[in-house]
């Protein structure tokens, strides 16, 4: 009887994607990053999307993603969802953003796309717009 590879598979992910945020956690001076003043801006949503329920097209985010995409569109001042993804994402991550906004309220929200790497966390953040 053959024995499950599953856990080994999830564990090697795991360890893989810990030594990637290892990596980005360092400058190339050996000194941690220091925050910019873009990044401690008032954030209203701010979250880490789970790669294996962005991976599986999870029914649970497009529900989470539209509800951001609802709370970016009832704020008083106009807003902008930073989507942070790879690339073949965005089209998916977009439309489930887009369900939640109300045709009314679509000019008030803009949605920007920044493409990061396999090792990078993939993020959504709605702020005030600049």
């Amino acid at each position: 009887m053959k024995a499950p590879t599953r856990p080994l598979t999830s564990l090697l992910v795991v360890v893989a994607l810990s030594g990637c945020a290892q990596l980005q956690a360092m400058r190339s001076d050996g000194q941690a990053p220091q925050a910019s003043t873009s990044q401690t801006q008032t954030k209203i949503v701010d979250f880490v999307i789970p790669p294996d329920a962005l991976g599986a097209r999870d029914p649970h985010l497009s529900a989470v993603l539209a509800k951001v995409g609802a709370v970016a569109a009832k704020q008083p001042q106009p807003t902008t969802v930073v989507i942070a993804a790879l690339a073949q994402d965005f089209s998916y991550l977009n439309q489930s953003v887009k369900r939640g906004i109300a045709v009314s309220r679509a000019g008030s929200v803009q949605i920007e796309n920044v493409a990061v790497g396999s090792c990078q966390p993939y993020s959504v953040q709605v702020r005030p717009t600049e």
